[in-house]
């Protein structure tokens, strides 16, 4: 904590600006005049997709060989948390050997919509069951030193016009259908990082949502991690700063830059406040630099045993009713 403190210390207003925004698409900044080291994220929650080469959040470029796990909508119906945590430590021994420090899952929204494009990647329409297949997820992975990230937050049930929809949510639907397992989550696997969705939520941006990403996470909950927007999803900068979003994802190339140094020149944002995020952002950084140095360079993960825990997995989840 003092190293971090006297980091921020040292660190002009425009580098801890630069650092709130990521350096590639799949990488935050590092800073070798303050030893800041990177943090390197890849997708996703039923197996790593990472690209090493030109990179894109399509897949459409060649992504590292892994083991292809049965989907969040398949393994839920096990009803078995344990072989949820068995595939989390077996993603967090690829992510090792790939480098990757953050794997970005699970998913717990709700199933609501049956268009969803992304029903298959979240556990259930029951919050419970959703909230421990995605704790044990969390602690598999996160038993290995590697993050992950608890997405996307929250009420992001639909993926027509995600990208500015408004999911005007009651109070009680809100904490008794949508938030349970996210909560869950956090209280009792404390994942690295948080991914903020696209949507509004009752009229704000989840990414400029002080209620969401403080009220509720940080101090309800008591979140000790980073925030971290889903990609894109920034959506004004310096209310999301305010509001506690730690870390915008991918980079935007400095477009949101020049506006955040001005709200602070003009007093609209704190320095302080920017320094909260970097705090966070640099905890995560020397947390994912020790695990890199205490497990070393992984030579090989098991590829067979990860193909038979996949098929295990599949055969349990296989369910008549």
């Amino acid at each position: 904590m003092k190293q971090i403190q006297e980091i921020i210390r040292n660190m002009t207003l425009e580098e801890k600006v630069k650092l709130c925004s990521g350096a590639t698409f799949w990488e935050t900044e590092s800073m070798e005049q303050h030893q800041i080291p990177s943090v390197f994220m890849s997708d996703g929650p039923h197996g790593l997709r990472t690209q090493k080469g030109e990179a894109d959040h399509l897949g459409i470029n060649n992504s590292e060989k892994s083991t292809c796990f049965p989907t969040a909508s398949a393994s839920a119906a096990s009803w078995n948390p344990r072989l949820l945590k068995e595939m989390g430590e077996a993603i967090a021994e690829e992510a090792l050997y790939y480098g990757v420090d953050i794997v970005l899952g699970p998913g717990v929204n709700i199933k609501r919509n049956p268009l969803c494009g992304r029903n298959f990647e979240y556990f259930s329409e029951d919050p419970y069951l959703a909230g421990v297949m995605g704790t044990s997820w969390i602690k598999g992975v996160q038993s290995k030193g590697v993050g992950t990230s608890l997405k996307h937050f929250a009420a992001n049930n639909q993926e027509q016009d995600r990208m500015m929809g408004n999911s005007m949510v009651d109070e009680r639907a809100f904490r008794e259908i949508y938030l349970p397992a996210f909560e869950m989550a956090v209280k009792e696997a404390q994942p690295d990082t948080v991914m903020c969705s696209y949507n509004q939520i009752n009229g704000t941006f989840a990414s400029d949502n002080q209620r969401l990403l403080t009220d509720i996470l940080r101090k309800e909950w008591e979140f000790e991690g980073m925030v971290v927007t889903d990609w894109g999803a920034m959506n004004d900068r310096v209310s999301a700063l305010k509001a506690g979003c730690d870390l915008e994802m991918p980079n935007s190339c400095g477009f949101f830059d020049g506006e955040v140094k001005q709200a602070v020149e003009e007093g609209r944002l704190l320095e302080t406040e920017i320094d909260a995020c970097v705090e966070r952002i640099l905890k995560e950084a020397f947390k994912a630099q020790e695990t890199k140095a205490r497990a070393g360079t992984a030579s090989h993960f098991d590829i067979e045993a990860h193909h038979a825990l996949a098929k295990r997995i599949a055969c349990e989840s296989a369910v008549l009713l």
